[in-house]
């Protein structure tokens, strides 16, 4: 898959480059340099999103680890060249899952919003059961 999409702002080019660089390479250590302070994350399992870089960061850092098999199938650019759909498949144990990121950036390329949507109930009942017994006394902290 290619980094590069026709109409994407080109700061958010360079940060979309970078996540996807850090996906490949399952360490997403670098990821708050590419996230807003105030970014919110919206987790597919909870009605309120998580705000700020360490919400996010610690969610996605997470949930690589959680995913096996990850990858991202399609990209798609809105009109105004600041958010991204990345259309993704993957695994949690012997469940298989297929979602969304929404990724939504500022004009300095930096992420303020990312949220995850994922299906079938039964794969996200898997992940959000990992995730919880992960992160489930520490991301209550981040509820906005």
């Amino acid at each position: 898959m290619t980094d590069t999409l026709p109409g994407l702002h080109p700061a958010a080019a360079a940060s979309l480059h970078r996540w996807h660089g850090m996906v490949r390479a399952r360490d997403l250590s670098g990821l708050k340099e590419i996230v807003h302070p105030d970014a919110t994350f919206r987790s597919p399992m909870a009605h309120s999103p998580y705000r700020s870089a360490d919400a996010l960061a610690l969610a996605l850092g997470t949930v690589i680890t959680v995913f096996q098999d990850f990858a991202y199938h399609r990209q798609l650019v809105s009109a105004d060249g600041l958010d991204v759909v990345l259309e993704f498949s993957a695994r949690v144990g012997d469940k298989q899952v297929k979602g969304v990121d929404l990724v939504r950036f500022g004009e300095d390329g930096r992420i303020t919003d990312f949220e995850v949507m994922v299906r079938p109930l039964s794969g996200l009942q898997a992940l959000g059961a990992e995730m919880g017994a992960r992160l489930g006394h520490l991301l209550p902290a981040f509820k906005g």
